[in-house]
């Protein structure tokens, strides 16, 4: 009887740790430009050259590391199929949280773009030794306990979603910094269609770690992203 009983135990912890390591394979790492769907989120790195690492976690959240770059992009979020506006996708926000630890030229931030007309933008939260994007500005929007200076920058023959292309950029750009909270990611787009940006139908909505000739590190904790509804 107690020898039964032994078995039955060491066959309910055996089966526990084939479940714990079944978990614990989740986090897969990535190290080359590579995209795709991982726990519900899409995600992708892109680099240029040099040296980066991505491990994805679960839900929105991961880790990258980087040195030796050009350029470099870390990204999980949501992809769309370009035939919706923001209006009617609903409202968009993303509530985050992360430890952030760029040396040089980097940004955190909300990333993705729009088509028809073709828009790459950016709401950035944190930055490293450069505020970007360097341009004047077109205003300000007071949102989620700060305040974001917004411009409109030009690129000419560059990479985008539909090949080498001249695209404007739009970019919201905290006057101080944080790593953590929530961002009203609608009110941005709001704010810049009433300075006469124009988006068009959305592409993607992501979190996203950037790095421009620089190295760091950073591991996303939270990444939650809100879709639909009328918001505010």
């Amino acid at each position: 009887m107690k020898q039964k009983r032994f078995l039955s135990v060491l066959m309910c912890f055996t089966i526990l740790i084939t479940l714990f390591q079944g978990n614990a394979q989740a986090a897969t790492t990535i190290t080359s430009n590579q995209s795709g769907i991982q726990d519900g989120y899409n995600y992708e790195l892109w680099k240029d050259s040099g040296n980066t690492s991505m491990t994805l976690n679960s839900g929105g959240t991961f880790s990258c590391q980087w040195s030796n770059i050009n350029n470099a992009l870390f990204r999980k979020g949501k992809k769309f199929n370009e035939t919706q506006t923001h209006q009617q996708i609903g409202n968009l926000s993303v509530n985050y949280s992360a430890d952030y630890s760029p040396n040089g030229n980097s940004y955190l931030c909300i990333y993705g773009w729009t088509s028809n007309p073709l828009v790459e933008y950016y709401i950035v939260d944190s930055w490293g030794t450069w505020r970007p994007p360097g341009a004047l500005s077109k205003g300000t929007i007071n949102v989620d306990g700060g305040t974001y200076d917004i411009y409109e920058t030009t690129r000419t023959n560059q990479p985008s979603i539909k090949g080498i292309a001249t695209f404007k950029q739009y970019w919201s750009v905290r006057t101080s910094k944080r790593t953590s909270g929530t961002i009203s990611v609608s009110e941005h787009f709001k704010a810049w269609e009433r300075l006469g940006m124009s988006m068009g139908k959305m592409y993607e909505v992501s979190l996203t770690v950037e790095g421009y000739q620089s190295s760091g590190s950073a591991s996303v904790t939270s990444n939650n992203i809100s879709i639909g509804g009328s918001g505010g």
